[in-house]
Order: structure tokens, then sequence, then C-alpha cells
């Protein structure tokens, strides 16, 4: 298998650490989105959004972290972060679909404002887009941290892929300076998750 990624990108920090915890055998290939690489026609070829992750197994092509992360988990023997158990499995698909459609568009802004521009060199923040990422981050953080109150991981069957796909992009909860230092349940969960050797593995972004 081969996975297109940039270590900077959240979407591909949370397959890296599914691939880490599941032992998947996946050779990295760097696309420098600093550089502009995911808009070459080649990239363009195997994910027209312009985006990394893209995993490359035997001729098949899937874009989309939440995808590629059920899809090596289905791929591994005995593996526990993806139960088969129907209601299991639909409790840790509602927490994924919820990090995509309620958490990750207020992250994905204070990111961009706070963070990447600076980096790419694009100029300063915006303050209506900051007021509007922190208002978004804020509403689905208080979930989040409520959910966590008196819970070790995510979901009741134990560490998940929930965990890794809402704890990826927390990694730059300061650079992006995300409104949740003060969010005590989900600054302990994070701990736990940053313990784990799948997420020291995946911020040296190695395999």
């Amino acid at each position: 298998m081969r996975l297109y990624y940039h270590p900077a990108s959240s979407c591909s920090r949370r397959v890296l650490m599914t691939a880490h915890h599941l032992g998947s055998k996946v050779d990295l290939v760097l696309v420098d989105l600093y550089k502009g690489e995911q808009n070459a026609a080649e990239f363009l070829k195997l994910n027209p959004n312009h985006q990394v992750p893209v995993l490359e197994h035997e001729g098949f092509v899937l874009w989309e972290s939440y995808a590629i992360m059920q899809y090596l988990a289905d791929l591994a023997t005995g593996q526990t972060l993806y139960p088969n158990d129907a209601k299991d499995r639909a409790d840790v698909n509602r927490w994924l679909f919820w990090c995509g459609q309620r958490f990750m568009p207020g992250v994905a802004i204070l990111n961009w404002e706070n963070s990447i521009k600076s980096l790419a060199g694009i100029g300063p923040a915006d303050p209506v887009e900051l007021a509007r990422g922190e208002g978004l981050v804020i509403d689905a953080a208080r979930v989040l941290d409520d959910h966590l109150a008196k819970r070790e991981w995510m979901c009741d069957t134990g560490l998940s892929l929930a965990d890794f796909a809402m704890a990826a992009p927390l990694a730059d909860q300061h650079s992006a300076k995300l409104p949740i230092a003060a969010m005590e349940n989900i600054q302990r969960w994070l701990k736990r998750i940053q313990a784990l050797d799948a997420w020291k593995r995946a911020e040296l972004g190695a395999h």
C-alpha cells in the first residue's frame, strides 16, 4: 500500500496513527503542500480534490481520511479500533461523521488563519474569520468535553478510530490557537492519546 500524505495535515495524521496502531504496511509518499504538489496533474489523477491523504492499494485509489481509516481497519486481522458489532460500529461512525461535520470546520478555519497563512506567507489573519472559527470550535468542543467527562475514550468499546480522528487536529491546538485550553476533559483525554506509540510515530512522520 502507498499513502500520499503531508506531516502537517491533520487528515494525514489520523490515517498515520491508524496505520501505525494496526501495523499496516504502508509506503509513505510526501506531497509537499507548501510547494503546491497537490495541484500537479499527476496527483489530481489520484484525487481531484487537491487534498491528502490518498491511499493506493492494488490498483484501488481511496481518498477521504475517514474512509481510509475504515479501510485499513477492515483489512487488519483481530483489530479493535473499528468494531464488528453493528451498534458499536455505528457509535464509532457517529463520531467520525460528527468530527467531519461539526468539529473540523471551525478547527480548519483557525488553523488556516492563525498558522498556515503565516507559514505559507499568504498574509495576516482575518478577524471576521477568526471570530467565526472560534465560535464553531467552542460550540463543538463543549459537546466533546461533556461527552468525555466520565470516559477514557470516545466510545464504550475502548480506543477506536473515533479517538484518532478527533485527536489528530489537536496536535495543532497551540499554533492554531484553538480555544480549548480550559476544557479539562478534552485535555485529559488528549494526553492519553499523546502517550500512545501511534501518536508519537505519526508526529515524527515516520513509519
